[in-house]
């Protein structure tokens, strides 16, 4: 979350940038922290007032003592004193609760380099990779039946909508995916981890803004425990309520499952294997100092390119404008791989800059000369293995329906075409 100090000092700069994500519930949020911070603060005044009042009638009890004069009325406003703390200190401790709850309902500042705008729309294209292919092309849904490498209509009827079973060459395509991925990333000095699918509401709502994400993600009924969404969620509590030494940035990449509601997407890309409630992908998480962040945010997006320039795949970089990022988010870049079948560039990868805002809410610090700081944090995809498979899929088809496999997956695969299967003479 932001510094509460921030508000205080500077409610019209708060306002202003916290205005650019066109919602106006959140400004009505940012009003009324300002509204319970002044009611705390004058809470904390008067209780304050009154334990001073409680000190200087102790020593006026002393004295009156000493003088051998009546103490009676001192005594009585004496006892009257500490009930009245409490009373304040009570309600000061609601008050600060309340503002903790609004605070973590409060979105991230942007950076000054995101582009302001209203929706998606205004996204703005940095850059692009490979001409896009634009004849008409097989669907991925229609190769994953003719080739017999995935099963909607199955894995619907065991599941229900949104699943799918992967078969043959395509397992092991996806494993090849998230082997390569690893592989490239260790080189780069990221440490491998496979992290809990499973976490505690207290890190989750360190990584998240939970209020906004909960009809995103699945909670284990009866137990204190969610399902990830991506490794990032339970990479980022990974050194919760500890002190960093941060003489390097720490570099992770996690490779997990990830379990997604997909609320709010009714009606939305329902065919094949492209927005679903589970699949694999391999993250990288930073912990930086706050100087390093920026240059380190823009480490992680080339390593993604580097990834699909590998595979040979058209894509485009976006940075996000001021409506369309994350609320955790400071600055988010995605980059959009071309997907032919549906004539368009689609999200496979989010690198995004946190900058205090998850350290903060994870009370995650690093100590330098004598003075602790909250750290910085970056996330940002390496690969999700069906959405690249998609793009494969559709990218690589040849004229006698088999899908060529990019050279750099043959050693993972051990094959560099996915053939049509030879049919069986009755």
């Amino acid at each position: 979350m932001i510094d509460i100090k921030l508000v205080r000092e500077n409610p019209k700069e708060i306002r202003k940038n916290l205005a650019l994500r066109n919602d106006k519930k959140i400004l009505k949020k940012l009003d009324r922290v300002i509204e319970k911070d002044k009611q705390w603060r004058k809470l904390k005044k008067e209780a304050d007032k009154l334990r001073g009042k409680r000190n200087q009638i102790s020593k006026e009890i002393n004295q009156a003592k000493k003088q051998g004069r009546d103490i009676a009325e001192l005594i009585k406003q004496a006892k009257q004193i500490p009930e009245r703390i409490q009373q304040i200190e009570e309600k000061e401790k609601k008050t600060e609760e309340e503002i903790k709850d609004l605070m973590l309902q409060i979105p991230n500042l942007l950076d000054k380099s995101v582009p302001k705008g209203k929706s998606e729309k205004d996204n703005k294209i940095i850059r692009k990779y490979l001409k896009p292919i634009k004849q008409k092309v097989k669907g991925h849904e229609e190769i994953l039946k003719s080739l017999d490498i995935g099963d909607i209509a199955r894995a619907s009827k065991v599941s229900g909508s949104r699943f799918f079973y992967l078969k043959n060459e395509l397992v092991k395509l996806d494993y090849a995916l998230m082997m390569f991925a690893l592989d490239f990333l260790k080189k780069k000095n990221y440490n491998l981890i496979e992290p809990p699918y499973m976490i505690r509401r207290e890190a989750y709502e360190g990584a998240v803004v939970l209020a906004d994400f909960e009809d995103m993600i699945y909670k284990i009924q009866d137990e204190d425990l969610y399902l990830i969404a991506t490794s990032e969620h339970s990479l980022a509590p990974l050194h919760m309520n500890e002190i960093l030494n941060l003489k390097k940035p720490l570099k992770y990449a996690g490779i997990s499952p990830c379990f997604r509601k997909e609320a709010g997407s009714h009606g939305k890309d329902t065919k094949g294997i492209f927005r679903v409630h589970q699949f694999n992908k391999v993250e990288q998480f930073i912990f930086c100092k706050p100087e390093e962040a920026e240059k380190l945010h823009e480490e992680m997006i080339k390593n993604a390119e580097e990834i699909f320039k590998k595979l040979n795949l058209p894509y485009r970089i976006v940075i996000l404008c001021s409506a369309d990022t994350g609320k955790v988010s400071s600055k988010t870049y995605d980059l959009e791989l071309w997907m032919p079948a549906q004539n368009a560039y689609r999200e496979a990868v989010s690198a995004s800059n946190c900058t205090e805002y998850q350290a903060r809410r994870l009370n995650i610090k690093y100590e330098e000369k004598g003075k602790r700081k909250f750290c910085h944090t970056l996330n940002s995809t390496a690969i999700a293995t069906s959405r690249a498979l998609v793009a494969i899929l559709e990218n690589f088809q040849q004229k006698d329906g088999s899908i060529k496999i990019p050279s750099c997956l043959w050693k993972y695969t051990g094959f560099k075409v996915i053939k049509p299967k030879t049919k069986t003479k009755k």
